[in-house]
């Protein structure tokens, strides 16, 4: 396991801590894949297509063995086994998974980009990655504790349930 990736998580459709936490264990029991550190689960205002219910997001930093395209084809199978429909852009879904970074790699093609186009322009992926990473620096963007200052929609992200600290799946306990 040697490549770093930030993947970030939503969801809005029905049993939105369900396919959240579906998601991390998903991943989490791959065998090139180790989730190692968990955020916060945060609700959200819905952003780009408004007229939708809030998401829950959270972000997790996994170890993998992976490449970026093979962890893209991953994260969508499981996107696809959860229900995930592509029918509206920035649509209701079950479940997004979306890469924010991989190692320090800038990646762009019609298949990937990464870092994610556009994570730096919106809290409900700056916040709870700035939880799992505080010190973290953005490929050609910056340090992210002066990238959160300049967000202008913080208050859409509130804290639904707090990470207790307690193992990857201490946050999905009752």
């Amino acid at each position: 396991m040697n490549s770093i990736a930030f993947i970030s998580i939503g969801s809005n459709i029905g049993d939105r801590l369900y396919y959240l936490h579906e998601a991390v264990k998903a991943l989490d029991i791959h065998d090139s894949i180790v989730v190692i550190k968990v955020s916060s689960i945060y609700e959200t205002d819905p952003v780009g297509f408004e007229d939708q219910d809030h998401f829950l997001n959270m972000v997790i930093k996994v170890k993998t063995e992976l490449t970026p395209y093979e962890l893209l084809r991953v994260n969508q199978e499981i996107e696809h086994k959860l229900g995930r429909k592509r029918e509206i852009r920035w649509g209701p879904r079950t479940l997004d998974l979306d890469i924010l970074l991989y190692n320090h790699e800038n990646i762009e093609t019609k298949e990937l980009i990464i870092p994610h186009p556009r994570m730096t322009e919106r809290a409900f992926v700056i916040v709870p990655l700035e939880e799992v990473e505080s010190t973290l620096e953005i490929p050609n963007q910056g340090k992210i504790s002066l990238i959160i200052n300049e967000l202008l929609d913080r208050e859409g992200v509130r804290v639904w349930k707090r990470k207790n600290g307690v193992g990857v799946y201490g946050l999905f306990e009752s």
